[in-house]
């Protein structure tokens, strides 16, 4: 195992290192931002008013517009919100969640991309359904001469799906439940295992359905405890914004149990957890909002950017300001751990119960959202056929994640989360004329403008 565990870091590495992955999501996030006139910043309360609406009855799809945001939110709004945070600022310092903000910031536009994509080259299945994401917008925008790179995404988003969305759930949630309730991990790989099998079975819409009702009221619960702790310690609140600011930019030395980073520690796993948390550039989201109920793939567009403002820019900034205001990043622990330690050190015994049972639900979410991305990608190598032996594999290693080592976890969902990201950025470069015209058209025939509302769309 530990043989394995150093091939993998390796590999992590060299995926994720200066030369590779985090220039490719920066430059790529630089472009479609640039090339869209900056659309996903200056349409953002634009893009809040469309969710007011509703779909016509007529449009074609699956799930609501709402309900493919919330889907993507399920399976975004997880651990990384908690236990990635944490993870970040423990190998990089409080300056990592600066990081996180300016590759969501440029992520914006990724998402935007990507969901604009995903309905324009979205097709329907032998079943009836509409599927959409990288491997179809690879495959219908880019032609029979690109089949390898759709492939080639299908397979990483296949197999990442075992990481990012299933193992390090199961893995995080089986860890603070031990610690918090010396709750056997089998035990709660068990239940996570049965639960899920009786939402996923149901498709899209179930997993919409359930994810449209708990997201919501997750998001809430766990924002206004965190405010809470923010509140009652308001005082240290801007020393906490020039910690992480100045840390971005100079490194910081060892404090407390914390063992000191440098900016590129900072820069590493501030974008590495932050694309772990949003998804912007992996190409995951595409395929929910691929089965949204809408005729304009801009209007989805709109919709689709706002799942990585809310993940990274709130949520993942509230986790953050809490481990710096109440100094758990310096009490060496991590992970989890380290968001419990926060939370109780404010609000007590109260504190560690709202980590735990957060953590519980974000990552049931995900596993319910990332079932429907693997089998997806599953689907389009194999045909559907397929779809019933991959939920019976995504169910077995929920058990299997739950018991495994959390650095073995890690390594595996970073590795395979940066393989998937290669060839969807590769499409979104090549096909960005097609986002930038689907945006200059819909702006137009909407005349919308950064201030109107969407009471004409």
């Amino acid at each position: 195992m530990e043989n394995i565990e150093s091939a993998l870091n390796a590999l992590v590495g060299l995926v994720w290192g200066e030369f590779v992955l985090i220039p490719l999501l920066s430059l790529v996030g630089v472009y479609l931002t640039i090339g869209l006139r900056a659309v996903p910043w200056r349409y953002l309360p634009y893009a809040v008013t469309l969710l007011r609406q509703r779909s016509p009855s007529d449009a074609p799809g699956e799930i609501s517009p709402f309900q493919a945001l919330m889907t993507a939110l399920s399976a975004t709004i997880g651990t990384g919100n908690i236990a990635g945070v944490a993870t970040a600022i423990y190998f990089g310092g409080p300056g990592a969640l600066f990081w996180m903000w300016i590759i969501a910031l440029l992520g914006m536009a990724t998402k935007y991309s990507e969901a604009l994509l995903a309905v324009k080259f979205r097709q329907v299945d032998r079943n009836g359904h509409f599927v959409g994401g990288p491997m179809y917008y690879i495959k219908n925008g880019l032609g029979v001469g690109w089949l390898w790179l759709a492939r080639l995404f299908a397979v990483f988003g296949m197999i990442a799906a075992f990481g990012i969305g299933n193992m390090v759930q199961s893995n995080s949630v089986a860890d603070v439940l031990a610690t918090n309730y010396a709750i056997p991990t089998a035990a709660t790989g068990f239940v996570i295992a049965l639960i899920t099998a009786i939402v996923i079975i149901g498709g899209v819409r179930r997993i919409a359905d359930v994810a449209a009702r708990l997201v919501p009221l997750m998001a809430i619960g766990y924002l206004g405890a965190a405010s809470t702790i923010l509140i009652l310690n308001y005082a240290r609140v801007p020393d906490a914004f020039t910690t992480i600011v100045s840390s971005a930019f100079s490194g910081h030395a060892a404090t407390g149990g914390f063992l000191g980073a440098s900016i590129w520690m900072a820069i590493r796993f501030g974008v590495a957890r932050g694309i772990f948390s949003n998804e912007s550039g992996l190409g995951s989201a595409a395929i929910a909002h691929g089965a949204a109920k809408t005729s304009s793939p801009a209007r989805q567009g709109m919709v689709a950017m706002l799942g990585t403002f809310i993940d990274t820019i709130i949520v993942c900034t509230m986790t953050g300001l809490v481990l710096v205001v109440t100094d758990a990043w310096q009490s060496g622990t991590q992970g989890a751990s380290m968001s419990a330690f926060a939370f109780s050190s404010t609000l007590g015994e109260t504190g560690a119960h709202i980590v735990a049972i957060g953590l519980a639900v974000f990552a049931f979410t995900t596993i319910i959202g990332w079932s429907y991305y693997g089998e997806r990608c599953a689907a389009y190598l194999f045909g559907t056929s397929i779809v019933f032996y991959y939920r019976v594999a995504w169910i077995g290693a929920i058990i299997v994640g739950a018991q495994n080592n959390l650095e073995f976890v890690w390594a595996f969902a970073d590795l395979f989360n940066g393989l998937m990201a290669i060839p969807n950025l590769i499409a979104l470069a090549l096909l960005s004329p097609v986002v930038f015209s689907e945006t200059r058209q819909y702006l137009k025939s909407k005349h919308i403008t950064a201030r109107t509302d969407a009471a004409n769309d």
